[in-house]
């Protein structure tokens, strides 16, 4: 071969060489600036739910899986990995790995993504192994924060590149990226949440309503739209704590506030006003929407069987029931609104309790309650 074509083979391999590395460092330019804009997506989104959401999303965006699932350390007691993801398991029966799993153990220890196989090698005869495998995983990321497991990343089914269904070093290294942020983004979002959330109920706290309550006028304004508030007081509840005890007095409150929860929609938001008070927002919803909501929790917990220390109480409550409408109502503030269902639930105690009452403006029973509560 003449020096010329071995000269020309050269600087054609050189040519390929530095070819190939500028592709490799455009990719790792692109995945920083995605990395980037997943980061600044994780910081502006504080809402718990949807946080977690949106990393799911990601996730499965990023490493071309079709299903990604996410356990989070239980908020309120630690003692439990809650897998808060899933959309197959009512809130009531959520799936659950103990913190003091083999499972968690193996993940603190190692910091790093596992394949399912590796893992289940590691845990030995771990009983809890069965909970991830009926999610199908591929692979098992720690979400850990200060040395501190506070979650597991579970990516489910691949989708096969060139019939290649692994994980590279370089996606592996991607995925610790990612979970990194998204360990940050939920202990911020959990903060949020617990100092947002009454410990005993599980509600909502009354600042936190009042924040979202004010948000959800103007929105109502800008877009001629409906929003509801509906307040909630136990009926005779000194009596509870008086007859059986306090412990007695917050099993209601606690079970009370469970019952509203759970027949609230999605899109509704309940809290504890004070006390044994409770407010919900029903977001785009008018009189008859509210009324329906409200009836739906006055029935749900006058007929059920309170059973305390193998006491069977009837509990019931009353309520009151304010709609914003930017033509016919049109409150100037949250604390007025809030006020016109306190109202409304004034004339529900004043007419026999365990009944739910609407705040008509231009009712004059409506006046003359909003006078005697001045």
């Amino acid at each position: 071969m003449s020096k010329k074509k071995i000269f020309e083979s050269k600087e054609s391999s050189q040519k390929q060489q530095v070819l190939e590395q500028t592709i490799q460092y455009e990719k790792k330019i692109y995945d920083l600036e995605q990395l980037l804009d997943i980061a600044k997506s994780f910081c502006q989104n504080l809402d718990f739910s949807n946080l977690l959401e949106s990393i799911v999303y990601i996730c499965m965006a990023q490493m071309h899986v079709l299903g990604a699932e996410i356990f989070v350390r239980d908020l309120i007691t630690n003692e439990n990995f809650i897998l808060e993801t899933s959309k197959d398991f009512l809130s009531e029966n959520k799936v659950m790995l103990p913190v003091s799993t083999p499972i968690a153990t193996v993940l603190n220890k190692e910091k790093r993504p596992l394949t399912f196989e590796e893992l289940k090698k590691s845990c030995g005869d771990c009983p809890h192994i069965s909970i991830l495998e009926s999610l199908n995983p591929t692979l098992i990321v720690p979400l850990i924060q200060k040395n501190h497991l506070n979650g597991m990343l579970i990516l489910q089914e691949r989708i096969a590149i060139e019939d290649d269904a692994t994980y590279s070093e370089y996606e592996i290294n991607q995925i610790m990226s990612i979970a990194g942020l998204a360990s940050v983004a939920i202990n911020n979002a959990a903060l949020l949440e617990m100092s947002s959330t009454d410990m005993m109920t599980h509600l909502k706290l009354k600042y936190y309503f009042f924040n979202l309550l004010t948000e959800a006028i103007d929105a109502a304004f800008l877009n001629k739209q409906h929003v509801a508030v509906i307040m909630f007081d136990i009926d005779f509840f000194k009596k509870f704590n008086d007859t059986y005890g306090h412990e007695c007095g917050d099993f209601v409150l606690k079970s009370v506030a469970d019952l509203i929860r759970k027949n609230l929609r999605e899109s509704d938001v309940a809290s504890r006003y004070g006390g044994e008070e409770f407010t919900c927002l029903l977001m785009e919803a008018g009189k008859d929407e509210a009324m329906v909501v409200a009836e739906r929790i006055r029935s749900t917990i006058n007929e059920h069987d309170f059973v305390y220390n193998d006491q069977h109480l009837h509990v019931t409550i009353s309520g009151g029931i304010s709609v914003f409408d930017a033509e016919t109502n049109l409150v100037s503030s949250p604390n007025e609104f809030v006020n016109q269902a306190d109202q409304g639930l004034y004339m529900s105690k004043n007419n026999g309790r365990n009944r739910v009452t609407y705040f008509d403006p231009k009712s004059k029973a409506a006046l003359k309650a909003a006078n005697a509560k001045k």
